[in-house]
């Protein structure tokens, strides 16, 4: 069984903890100078307050793991699979830029990012991508009256 080599103070740990308690803090800053646009019920500030409790709490944790021994020593970084990944968001971007649509984008989107994880079945997950952004984009479109970017696919539905 391989051992775990731990610090005794975790710096970037704690350096992430104060990056996301100021998140918190900034976030909360915001959702209190928010206009109340209900009378009654969840309005606009409550998914805000839900994310400062998040953030606190993952400041939190991080603070306890940096004074607790500290994280385990990470892995090498896999810089070919954030190549695929980074190279998906921008292809995101490109094709939305272009006018090419959601659904083309978040299809290379997910193939690519796939292909980060190590699968080798281009075709088939763009396959995949693609179902997945036609609900998806259908789900927004229809039942939520949400627009996506639309380029010449979706002009079609």
């Amino acid at each position: 069984m391989p051992t775990v080599k731990t610090r005794s103070f975790d710096r970037p740990a704690a350096i992430i903890g104060l990056i996301l308690l100021g998140v918190a803090a900034l976030i909360f800053y915001d959702a209190s100078h928010m206009s109340k646009g209900a009378t009654y019920g969840i309005g606009p500030t409550a998914m805000p307050r839900v994310l400062v409790v998040f953030f606190g709490g993952l400041a939190l944790a991080h603070f306890v793991t940096a004074f607790r021994g500290g994280l385990p020593v990470p892995d090498e970084a896999d810089w070919k699979g954030f190549g695929w990944v980074a190279g998906g968001l921008f292809a995101l971007i490109a094709v939305i830029a272009l006018g090419g649509g959601f659904i083309l984008g978040a299809m290379l989107l997910f193939a690519m990012t796939a292909r980060a994880f190590g699968r080798r079945a281009f075709p088939t997950d763009m396959a995949i991508g693609f179902a997945i952004a036609f609900v998806v984009f259908l789900l927004f479109n229809n039942l939520l009256s949400l627009t996506l970017p639309q380029g010449p696919l979706e002009r079609l539905l």
